[in-house]
């Protein structure tokens, strides 16, 4: 009788040590939680309700009666707990207040008739298996009570379960079976056998205690119920250690004693103690990493080393600037260090509101409309939103569940929300603290690569809209050069034949003019012959604008052709001169040229250098001031002639002196001088003395005057044109 009390005295006092330590654990994961209250309580007050029971047993009957009548009183107290815990495990429900009000209360007068009256417990008395229980009238009503509050507990639970999404039944599975054969065992044992006379193995529903505390055990530390996974698994270890070595110790002294019977202590004892005692030192840290690797496989399958997880997101978050590339790398990483089903990013791209969303495959979409809804509940706050820590009735909560989030990491930078990261539900069991905050160490560094690459990747669309734009606009302004080359073309044929058909109109015009000066026609006064003398003038500078507008058209074409024939240089400049004589008098300006003497023949195309000696001598007659001088000079430097007429006239702006020689464009000084002008003249001149192998020679100042010229290879009449070739 001594051994089997000792035996479960030994068995009691372990049942009641590891629910007391795991009811610490609990309350002290979280102390908060209105679920980890209640059970704090339900384990305990089964605790107190087994210490109660086994007290009883060694008592006189009197002592006996009121343990028991605790106990009961505890067993009831317990069940009503048990039925609160099904409301909130593992998510509070919508239980009706007057229902739980109604389960307390009934409970709670139960218990207190069971305690301070005989109306339950009446007496107790010895029997061979133990204490045996006088029933009192309520007994009946007691147990009742106890089955039904019982059922109600598990058929609340069993609704959620049905309901659950697969995290949460997850959660439920191993902790319901643990309860389930706690209360059978009870029921079965203590309640059902006993009442049927058989007894004697009342202690088993006690024990089964045990059960259901490494059945709660195994949940909170496989599934992360209450996250206390590393003190419970650590501990589990240094008992199985030291119950190896209990174990080693006592199969050697039990041998020795075989061996060498009981007795005193002899040598031989000692010797073996000391032996027993070396080689339990030294089995104790390979037992421990033995036992450390095996519980760490049975409640570490989804563990991780955070050290190596940083590394691994570190080295992924410098691959690459890419955005949608990094968010896919990153949220692959995330979830499968964290054992999640689905990771996505939800990032803002432009402050328009636009934004991408990217993770892994197979991923949510989160629409923009749920994404504000989430944007609200941060409120500029990072912390990290988790489905269960929500009420059912919140908007947030109920679009998490539909898109199977569990877990959102909002992503803020200065009060500007830059976007999320979701996580969906957890493969084995759920997100731990430990989860948390992880997610807050990496947030920053997910936060500073993404500005990065949402600058990168705003730059790159950046570029790609304006590259879009250039070849747009390139290919706007090809259709457009097509056109405007074509219009060009038109016009060149429009002026070559417009120059074509008014060139012999003007030859007669100008031919008659010229037969009535000479009389031809009869004596003319002194008047009319000057009235004719400015109409021959005008339509020999119009034959001479004809011609010019016909060299650029010849020179559109590749119709423009040097003719070269021997010339004096010398009386052709002094020709020129002599024609713009009178003119130059007229506006008050004097032409200086000293022409020089024994000149080089030279072969140059005739016609078209005159027109560029006239059109230098008459720009300079037109732009100079009054009064001044226009000098003119011919030399030879070399093998080249030089011809130069340096004015002191309106000069040329110098922002527009690289322009100067360009088809049709004026200075802008010079339209104001003189309006009528064509633009042309020059850049026939240069194209003139270009095609014949020489330079044009130019010089001016604004407002100070200008010096126009060229310089022309002196070619022999026997000398072949090296131009030509």
């Amino acid at each position: 009788m001594i051994i089997e009390l000792v035996l479960k005295g030994s068995f009691t006092s372990i049942v009641v040590l590891l629910g007391l330590i795991l009811s610490l654990w609990v309350i002290l994961s979280d102390p908060k939680s209105t679920l980890n209250r209640i059970l704090f309580f339900l384990i305990n007050l089964s605790g107190l309700y087994i210490l109660l029971d086994y007290l009883s047993s060694f008592t006189n009957l009197s002592v006996a009666t009121t343990l028991l009548r605790l106990a009961y009183g505890c067993g009831i107290l317990a069940v009503a707990v048990f039925y609160y815990f099904s409301v909130y495990f593992p998510f509070h429900s919508r239980a009706r207040i007057y229902t739980q009000a109604l389960v307390l209360l009934v409970c709670a007068s139960t218990c207190l008739l069971t305690v301070f009256t005989n109306l339950v417990v009446k007496a107790t008395q010895n029997v061979s298996w133990g204490l045996m229980v006088d029933e009192g009238l309520l007994l009946g009503l007691y147990y009742v009570i106890l089955v039904f509050v019982l059922m109600l507990g598990f058929l609340n639970i069993l609704k959620k379960y049905s309901n659950s999404n697969a995290t949460e039944k997850r959660k439920i599975n191993i902790l319901l079976i643990g309860i389930i054969i706690f209360a059978l065992a009870q029921v079965i044992f203590t309640v059902v056998l006993p009442y049927l006379g058989v007894g004697e193995y009342y202690f088993i529903g006690d024990y089964s205690m045990i059960v259901f505390s490494f059945m709660a055990a195994y949940a909170i530390v496989r599934h992360g119920l209450f996250d206390v996974r590393l003190a419970i698994v650590r501990s589990v270890s240094y008992v199985l250690i030291l119950a190896t070595l209990a174990g080693i110790y006592a199969s050697i002294a039990f041998a020795f004693s075989v061996v060498f019977n009981r007795g005193p202590a002899s040598v031989e004892q000692t010797v073996i103690g000391v032996i027993s005692s070396i080689l339990m030192a030294l089995l104790v840290q390979p037992l421990k990493r033995f036992f450390d690797k095996v519980t760490n496989r049975i409640f570490y399958k989804d563990n991780y080393n955070t050290d190596d997880f940083f590394a691994r997101l570190n080295k992924t978050l410098s691959v690459t600037t890419d955005l949608r590339g990094l968010l896919e790398r990153v949220s692959y990483e995330i979830a499968t260090t964290l054992k999640a089903d689905q990771a996505f990013f939800f990032i803002y791209t432009t402050a328009e509101g636009n934004y991408i969303t990217a993770g892994t495959e197979h991923h949510k979409l989160l629409p923009k409309v749920d994404a504000i809804l989430i944007e609200r509940l941060c409120s500029g706050k990072d912390d990290i939103i988790l489905v269960e820590s929500l009420k059912d009735n919140h908007p947030v909560k109920r679009m998490m569940i539909s898109h199977r989030i569990e877990l959102i990491l909002p992503l803020i930078q200065d009060a500007e929300v830059i976007g999320f990261l979701c996580l969906g539900e957890h493969k084995n069991s759920g997100y731990t603290h430990r989860d948390v905050r992880t997610l807050d160490t990496i947030a920053d560094e997910l936060i500073i690569a993404i500005k990065n690459a949402l600058a990168v990747h705003e730059i790159r669309e950046l570029n790609l809209g304006l590259q879009q734009k250039i070849a747009n606009a390139t290919k706007e302004l090809r259709s457009n050069n097509r056109i405007l080359k074509q219009l060009d073309k038109v016009k060149d044929e429009f002026i070559s034949m417009a120059s074509h058909q008014l060139r012999t109109p003007l030859t007669s015009v100008k031919g008659y003019l010229s037969m009535v000066l000479d009389g031809d026609a009869g004596k003319i006064t002194d008047t009319q012959k000057q009235l004719l003398n400015q109409a021959f003038n005008s339509s020999e500078n119009m034959v001479v604008l004809i011609n010019d507008f016909l060299n650029v058209s010849r020179i559109q074409t590749g119709k423009f052709v040097i003719e070269r024939t021997p010339v004096n240089m010398a009386d052709l400049v002094e020709h020129e001169v002599n024609v713009l004589l009178p003119n130059a008098k007229a506006r008050k300006m004097n032409l200086v040229y000293k022409k020089p003497k024994d000149f080089p023949i030279t072969m140059v195309d005739e016609g078209k250098i005159r027109q560029v000696v006239m059109n230098f001598s008459d720009n300079a007659v037109y732009y100079s001031r009054e009064n001044t001088d226009i000098n003119i000079d011919l030399v030879v430097e070399g093998n080249n002639i030089v011809f130069t007429v340096k004015d002191h006239g309106i000069g040329v702006p110098a922002k527009q002196k690289d322009q100067l020689f360009g088809k049709f464009f004026r200075a802008d000084n010079a339209r104001v001088k003189r309006p009528d002008g064509t633009g042309v003249g020059l850049y026939l001149a240069k194209k003139v003395v270009d095609a014949q192998g020489g330079q044009i020679i130019f010089d001016s100042i604004e407002g100070q005057g200008s010096t126009f010229g060229f310089k022309l290879p002196i070619i022999t009449p026997d000398q072949p044109d090296e131009s030509s070739k």
